[in-house]
């Protein structure tokens, strides 16, 4: 298997604006009126008080991210994700949408901003400074969002090297690749043991709540599962396909009605997890 033909290499970028600012002013007095130092503390004051509009792009900011990393897997440097080719058009055509609902949250904020920094100066009072707030072209460049896809680095250097200093380098980049290889398929592992390990905990307490999303998180990611298993790693497939059947198959509902069903979903959760240790070397 060559991880070049299955997988490329994703790096998400989103810059926003936070509208908070540190007053050293104010921090100041906070100091004297404590007789303590500046160090002490610093006081951080929203420049757009009460403002719906850019929590809404935040909130969107965090969904973005949060899809990023669920539709990836980990390459090994910061900021860098593995994505499997077979979750490429279904993962990108969800970011294009997103982005889109993204940049009008953004075009909204731009359009209502004059009129938020007017009440600012009401909701602020003396905390209110006009040098603190930018024009509305400035903040607009503030967002930024992109992907970029790159392709899984290749030992084939076509470079004037010699030889032995290119042989180093080759094989450095086949050890690196090797490695960030194998971390990605145990994180994919060690996403489903996670969510069986959750079903047996929520299930085997007798005092905890059974929340829908305890079942469906679970069949979303044995759902992604397919195309995260960019090496077609038959056992983590079999795995996926039982707690599929053996596990998720059952309503929350069924669950919080029938505790010999509770309980018999427990002990096969707890023994999903024990084979699954075995092909994660233990790690989990």
């Amino acid at each position: 298997m060559h991880i070049n033909d299955r997988a490329l290499l994703v790096q998400l970028s989103i810059s926003q604006w936070t509208a908070r600012k540190h007053d050293k002013r104010v921090s100041s007095e906070v100091a004297a009126s404590h007789n303590t130092t500046t160090a002490a503390g610093r006081y951080h004051k929203a420049l757009l008080p009460m403002n719906q509009s850019l929590d809404d792009i935040h909130k969107m900011t965090s969904a973005i991210r949060q899809r990023f990393y669920t539709n990836t897997l980990p390459w090994g440097l910061d900021g860098m994700q593995m994505l499997p080719t077979a979750n490429y058009l279904e993962f990108m055509a969800e970011f294009r949408t997103h982005k889109a609902k993204w940049e009008a949250l953004v075009a909204t904020f731009i359009a209502e901003y004059d009129t938020l920094r007017d009440a600012a100066k009401v909701l602020l009072g003396s905390l209110y400074n006009e040098d603190d707030y930018p024009t509305a072209d400035a903040i607009g460049r503030k967002f930024k969002i992109d992907l970029a896809v790159f392709p899984v680095p290749s030992s084939d250097f076509r470079v004037s090297l010699a030889d032995g200093e290119l042989s180093a380098i080759q094989a450095d980049v086949e050890a690196r690749v090797k490695q960030a290889q194998s971390g990605a398929m145990l994180d994919a592992w060690q996403r489903l043991y996670d969510h069986v390990e959750r079903i047996s905990q929520r299930l085997g307490n007798p005092d905890g709540r059974i929340h829908d999303s305890l079942i469906e998180n679970a069949r979303e990611m044995c759902a992604l599962l397919p195309r995260l298993n960019f090496a077609d790693d038959p056992n983590l497939d079999d795995m996926r396909r039982e707690v599929e059947a053996r596990l998720v198959a059952y309503d929350a509902d069924d669950l919080r009605k029938n505790e010999e069903l509770r309980t018999d979903t427990v002990d096969t959760a707890n023994d999903i997890m024990a084979r699954m240790r075995a092909f994660m070397g233990g790690s989990a």
